[in-house]
């Protein structure tokens, strides 16, 4: 792949995985990377692995290829090294893989969230979380930290509405725990939003077949309507057709804030904390953690309490749904490949 930097384009390598034990959130924001960089002719290859058909069509339709990347050496001394830049997004990778890059003279950025994917060495780091800070010696790196470097994807951006939504009768909530929901959190909080007794349209996301089975064995109350769907090639479509949404505190609730989707949230995983602490502070209502979710009555109650007042409070929906898209304006792509750009 020759250079095209004497024309002012950039070859750039991306590293990220898909897997279903892992997610997609890595996969989903560097496809919307891939896409905001493949709109100014800069050239894109995308280096990494996936268990996941759903990943490979959604690659596929960006007219990519997943390339397999070999070893830390193979990668560096065959695949990248004639990349103008290299983006890293995960947080499994050696840290020998930014200091093979660096070494070899080419730029390096890598995605972190909080502490996770600091270990890796680069000249650019990207933390788009709410709440996130630099290091207080960054050395000779560059950070881009906070939601305006959120990496969103054009299904996204084209159904950023002007004003939020009338909402529908009964209201239409989303329940989506990510590409692989691994760990089940669609039909905990399905059942959740179920148990408010609250008049309610769930619209819930089943990433498997037993996820899908799981969710059929709900008890539906009076005024309540359950509908299981597949996992969508277009969930921002799904989104937007809906008034509110439950999710877990990963990807999709920058997605949700930059359409005006008011959002309850779940912390599902570790990695998901500082995004969920910040957000939660007056972005979206905290329902809890997963794992306390699933048996403990307290968190329970409490995050049925909450889930309730999201169905039956419109001035609340509307706060949330201006103050989403306030924060995250949609521009976050656009801020980290011009970074891109001046690491040349």
């Amino acid at each position: 792949m020759a250079s095209t930097r004497k024309h002012g384009l950039l070859n750039v390598a991306i590293r990220c995985d898909a897997y279903s034990t892992r997610g997609v959130g890595h996969l989903v924001r560097q496809l919307s990377l891939a896409e905001g960089l493949q709109h100014l002719d800069h050239r894109v290859r995308l280096f990494g692995d996936s268990d996941l058909v759903w990943a490979r069509n959604q690659i596929r339709a960006r007219g990519l290829e997943l390339e397999l990347p070999g070893s830390t050496d193979e990668f560096v001394e065959n695949r990248a090294a004639d990349s103008d830049v290299v983006m890293i997004d995960g947080y499994e990778f050696p840290a020998e893989l930014g200091l093979a890059l660096i070494g070899h003279g080419v730029p390096t950025a890598t995605m972190v969230d909080g502490d996770f994917g600091r270990h890796q060495p680069a000249d650019l780091y990207v933390d788009q979380n709410l709440g996130a800070v630099p290091p207080r010696d960054p050395g000779a790196a560059t950070w881009l930290v906070g939601p305006d470097y959120v990496l969103l994807r054009d299904q996204v951006l084209k159904r950023r509405p002007v004003e939020p939504r009338r909402p529908n009768d009964p209201l239409r909530v989303l329940v989506v725990f990510g590409g692989t929901d691994a760990f089940g959190g669609c039909v905990v909080g399905s059942r959740l939003l179920l148990g408010t007794g609250a008049p309610v349209h769930v619209v819930a996301v089943a990433a498997t077949p037993q996820i899908a089975e799981q969710l059929s064995q709900l008890k539906v109350g009076p005024q309540q309507v359950m509908t299981v769907e597949q996992p969508a090639d277009d969930l921002p479509l799904m989104a937007s057709e809906c008034d509110a949404a439950l999710s877990a505190a990963g990807t999709s609730m920058w997605e949700f804030a930059c359409m005006g989707v008011p959002t309850a949230l779940v912390c599902v995983v570790d990695n998901q904390l500082l995004g969920y602490r910040a957000a939660t502070a007056d972005l979206a209502l905290p329902v809890g953690k997963l794992e306390r979710l699933r048996d403990e009555p307290d968190a329970q109650r409490h995050a049925q309490q909450q889930l309730k007042t999201l169905l039956t409070d419109a001035d609340l929906r509307r706060r949330l749904a201006v103050g989403g898209m306030r924060l995250v304006d949609g521009n976050g792509r656009d801020r980290v490949i011009e970074a891109l750009r001046r690491l040349i």
